[in-house]
């Protein structure tokens, strides 16, 4: 069964620093809407849902349902996450409003599996994940909540590419759109450290 996210939302009229630290000592957490034609709106949400909701992976690349009080539901997708440096907790969240026949562009994570079957593991090479997320441009009834990235049949040296990864039709890696075909995950040799051992002796001369 399909995930789905649902938030709670109250207006707010008022904005500023000391608003929003009061807001979260009541357990509330300060957030926007924005995007389209519409202008962007203050928010109010509950933070036990919030908390609840952020647990899962996928609502950063879900199509989310705010229910805002007195202005009905909006579909959005969530931009941005702000936490605390040091203790993690979210202060304020960024949401995008979303219409079926615009593109968005959305991080989606990537689920590597095989890992221990993997050709080139058996030959005692190294994974190396080089991304684990990846940002797709397309129409939000197409974004897909994971990129799966099978590595059964990577052998030591090779790499799979963005271009190579798996997508539903009319999903697009940004990155490959602006020509950049980063590597994704690639198989190293191991490293044995017989190379470091063999540097060349030091004479014991001191220079004068």
């Amino acid at each position: 069964m399909e995930a789905s996210f649902e938030f709670e939302a109250q207006l707010r009229s008022q904005t500023g620093t000391r608003k929003a630290r009061a807001l979260r000592r009541a357990l509330k957490i300060p957030a926007v809407l924005y995007g389209g034609k519409e202008e962007p709106l203050a928010l109010t949400l509950s933070k036990p849902q919030v908390d609840r909701n952020l647990e899962q992976e996928a609502v950063y690349s879900h199509i989310l349902t705010l229910n805002i009080e007195g202005k009905g539901s909006v579909q959005a997708i969530l931009k941005e996450v702000q936490r605390h440096p040091s203790r993690e907790s979210v202060l304020h969240l960024d949401f995008q409003r979303i219409y079926a026949d615009e593109e968005i562009r959305v991080h989606v994570p990537l689920h590597f599996i095989n890992e221990d079957t993997c050709v080139g593991v058996k030959k005692g090479g190294v994974i190396t994940h080089n991304l684990v997320e990846v940002e797709v441009a397309c129409l939000p009834g197409q974004l897909p909540e994971f990129i799966e990235v099978d590595l059964a049949d990577l052998d030591v040296g090779e790499a799979i590419h963005l271009s190579e990864l798996k997508l539903p039709e009319g999903v697009k890696p940004v990155e490959l759109l602006h020509g950049a075909d980063v590597p994704v995950v690639t198989v190293l040799a191991a490293r044995t450290g017989e190379a470091e051992e063999e540097g060349g002796e030091e004479t014991g001369e001191e220079e004068v």
